[in-house]
C-alpha cells in the first residue's frame, strides 16, 4: 500500500487502526481519523498553516504544569468540557446542574470546622455560604465531602498569586446529620481565564473576550451518588449570557443578599454588611 493520495490515505489509515487489541480504541481512532481528515479537506490548510496548528499545540502542553492546565482551557473555550459534561450527567428532577471543573481545582484541600472563615486573610466583601445536600427525594445526605474553591474579589485564585501565598478561599467540609454545611469566605468577582498562552491567542483571533461571570466552584460526592461538579454565579453578573467557556445554567444562579451589619444567620456578629448565599444540592444516584 503506497502512492496515497487526498482521496485514497484516509481509507489506508483506517484499515491501518483496524487490528487495534480495544473496540473501544478502534472505535475512537476510526472516528478520530475520519473526522481530522474530513476537516484538513474542507479548510485544505497550507503547510505554513499546518505548521502554525501543530505549533499551537506544542506551545499549549508548554503551558501547562502543576499550577495551570492550558488544555483544559483550550477545551473549555471551545465547548468541548461542556459537551461532555452533557453527555455524562443527565440531570434530571431533585438533581442540581453540573458544569466544567475549570483549571483550578486542587487536590487535598485544608478541611476545616463548619463555620470557619475560609478567606485566609484575603481581603474582600465577607460572604456566608450556607447550604444542603440531599438525594434527589429530598432526604438529607450526612457526611457528604462538599469542596469548596473560588476567587478573589480581584477575580484571582490562590494558586495564580505565586509561592509563599498560601492556600486561600478554597476547603472541604463534610455535611452534618441534616445533609447542611455553612462557612465565611469574602465575595468573588468576575474575571478573566488566563489569556496570557495560546488559548488567549485563540480568542483573540476569534474575536472573543476571556471573561467568566463570578461564582463559587462546589465538588461534592457521597456514597452509591454521582459525584457532581458545579458552580453557583451571582444573579446579574454582565457575563451570565458570555461565559468564556459557556457553563452558565439558569438552575446554577443565585442571589447572593446583602445584610447590614449585625448577628448573621449562624450567629456570628457582623460588624460590617456582608453577603449570604444559600444552595441546596441534590445528588443523582449512581
Amino acid at each position: 500500500m503506497r502512492n496515497f493520495d487526498e482521496n485514497t490515505i484516509t481509507q489506508a489509515v483506517l484499515e491501518r487502526v483496524a487490528e487495534a487489541r480495544s473496540p473501544r480504541i478502534r472505535q475512537i481512532s476510526e472516528a478520530v481519523v475520519r473526522h481530522l481528515h474530513n476537516l484538513v479537506r474542507e479548510i485544505r490548510p497550507s503547510q505554513e498553516e499546518w505548521g502554525f496548528a501543530i505549533d499551537f499545540l506544542t506551545r499549549t502542553g508548554k503551558m501547562c504544569d502543576d499550577k495551570r492546565q492550558e488544555f483544559i482551557l483550550l477545551s473549555d473555550t471551545l465547548g468541548v468540557s461542556m459537551l461532555v459534561d452533557a453527555i455524562n450527567h443527565g440531570g434530571g428532577e431533585g438533581v442540581t446542574e453540573s458544569t466544567v471543573l475549570g483549571p483550578f481545582y486542587v487536590e487535598g484541600p485544608p478541611e476545616p470546622p463548619h463555620g470557619a472563615d475560609i478567606a485566609g486573610g484575603v481581603d474582600g466583601e465577607p460572604l456566608l455560604v450556607t447550604g444542603t445536600v440531599a438525594t434527589p427525594d429530598g432526604e438529607p445526605l450526612a457526611g457528604a465531602i462538599v469542596d469548596v474553591w473560588h476567587s478573589d474579589d480581584h477575580g484571582f485564585y490562590d494558586v495564580q498569586k505565586g509561592a509563599g501565598e498560601g492556600t486561600a478561599m478554597r476547603a472541604r467540609f463534610r455535611s452534618d446529620a441534616g445533609g447542611r454545611f455553612h462557612f465565611w469566605t469574602i465575595k468573588p468577582a468576575a474575571y478573566p481565564i488566563p489569556d496570557d498562552g495560546p488559548v488567549g491567542d485563540m480568542l483573540k483571533a476569534q474575536g472573543r473576550h476571556p471573561w467568566r461571570p463570578a461564582h463559587v466552584h462546589f465538588m461534592i460526592e457521597a456514597p452509591g451518588y454521582a459525584k457532581l461538579v458545579t458552580h453557583v454565579f451571582v444573579a446579574g453578573d454582565p457575563y451570565l449570557d458570555s461565559d468564556a467557556v459557556f457553563g452558565v445554567k439558569d438552575q446554577l444562579i443565585r442571589e447572593f443578599v446583602r445584610h447590614p451589619a449585625g448577628q448573621a444567620p449562624d450567629g456570628r456578629q457582623m460588624d460590617r454588611p456582608y453577603e449570604h448565599l444559600h444552595y441546596d444540592f441534590g445528588l443523582n444516584r449512581l
